[in-house]
């Protein structure tokens, strides 16, 4: 081999290892996301402040990144055919592309990429300095402006101007493999997942309805209100005056206390009535949850379009939707949903839709109705009696218990299909 021929191999060489370096870039900025560079920022890692910023405009990288290989890759394969078509002809031009190709794939593709998706932040780190020189060089990123205007046309709608993002399905599913990989725990995942139901809960899925309702009326004794809070174990209880839709306000167990003390058992209540919140039962619990905070108030009544009572929501309340049932001393734990030994579900008539939809992994319709009682009530049509049952989808569900005209405890059953008939001889 002449001079010249070892110069073209060893630039072939060169960008053979180029091409490799490029391609981890790919793999690690396209695995890499925003949050994650944040983390290595706050941790000190070296290069993760640039990282960040190149993670804030990252089609911008990306695309001279692909740039840079396509260039690479399409130079070393004009040097080989120019090596060894001068050398042996064309079957050393068929010959040359073959090792070029299995050389490229392997180690400038497979080995780099590879190391890339095992070691993601390492990876993202070490090329990052290189990346910044490039998206910062001028001419580059004149280049880089007119290769992505020129996607923007090409493509439709917003093309690559808003570049990638993550969307709430995608976390989901992140938190559901690394659950899966016990890189989190179970409770995180659901806690993850309950974060973002809790955006979308509106106060009525999860107030105390109306029927619920522990309240006094205005002209009880304080004797007769402190004995009621005592039996229920509540701090505060609403308080009105001829039925539940005209309430006054809110009493609490410690100004009836000290009532008591002051003046004996006989003071009349409505000389306690603090002020009471009043939020309309479709506004969003994520909203009612700052404003408890901000404002600092524990309980809201919740009201109709018609300006009724339709329930009360405390803190509590709001809190459960994220972190699960909180119970103290004066709860009376009842599971809510029980599976019994015949594989049919027993449950409250309050449960709500969701959390059926969850353990028996259906899709039952929660837009017109928010419990499985009311669920049954819309399928009847009337209220039903002790062992109704009615059938939806795959499902039957029966009343149980009916107190009053209200549905309680309903079971839950699949329907079993029908064996198939056994063809004839």
């Amino acid at each position: 081999m002449e001079g010249r021929d070892w110069l073209i191999l060893a630039v072939v060489v060169v960008l053979l290892i180029t091409s490799g370096i490029f391609a981890m870039a790919e793999t690690a900025f396209v695995r890499m996301n925003r949050i994650r560079a944040l983390t290595l920022e706050e941790e000190g890692r070296k290069g993760a402040q640039r990282l960040v910023a190149l993670m804030e405009k990252p089609e911008t990288a990306l695309n001279l990144v692909l740039l840079f290989l396509l260039i690479t890759q399409l130079t070393a394969a004009t040097l080989v055919g120019v090596l060894v078509e001068g050398r042996f002809g064309g079957y050393g031009v068929l010959v040359g592309t073959v090792v070029e190709v299995i050389a490229f794939f392997v180690l400038a593709e497979v080995a780099p990429k590879t190391y890339a998706v095992q070691h993601t932040e390492t990876a993202a780190l070490r090329v990052a300095p290189l990346l910044w020189v490039i998206t910062h060089f001028p001419p580059l990123r004149i280049l880089s402006r007119l290769l992505i205007g020129l996607a923007n046309v090409m493509l439709p709608g917003k093309g690559l101007k808003e570049g990638p993002y993550t969307s709430e399905e995608e976390i989901r599913t992140m938190a559901d493999v690394a659950a899966q990989e016990q890189v989190i725990e179970r409770e995180e995942r659901r806690l993850i997942h309950s974060i973002f139901e809790f955006g979308d809960t509106v106060v009525r899925e999860v107030m105390v309805p109306r029927t619920d309702m522990v309240a006094v009326e205005d002209d009880s004794t304080v004797d007769a209100a402190l004995e009621k809070a005592i039996k229920a174990g509540f701090s505060r209880l609403p308080v009105f005056t001829e039925n539940h839709d005209n309430i006054l306000g809110l009493v609490y167990l410690k100004d009836i206390v000290r009532k008591v003390r002051e003046n004996g058992t006989g003071a009349r209540l409505r000389d306690l009535v603090r002020p009471a919140v009043f939020v309309p039962e479709q506004k969003r619990v994520a909203e009612l949850l700052r404003e408890m905070q901000t404002e600092k108030f524990h309980m809201a009544i919740v009201v109709d379009e018609y300006g009724g009572t339709a329930g009360l929501v405390t803190l509590e309340d709001l809190l459960e939707e994220i972190v699960g049932e909180i119970v103290d001393e004066y709860d009376v734990e009842e599971p809510r949903v029980e599976q019994l030994a015949d594989g049919s579900l027993l449950v409250a008539g309050r449960t709500s839709i969701d959390e059926v939809n969850e353990v028996l992994d259906v899709e039952l319709p929660a837009t017109e109705w928010d419990t499985v009682g009311g669920l049954m009530f819309n399928l009847l049509g009337h209220v039903p009696v002790e062992g109704e049952s009615v059938a939806f989808d795959d499902l039957v569900f029966k009343a149980e218990r009916v107190q009053g005209r209200r549905i309680s405890k309903v079971r839950i059953e699949r329907t079993v299909p029908e064996a198939a008939e056994a063809p004839s001889p």
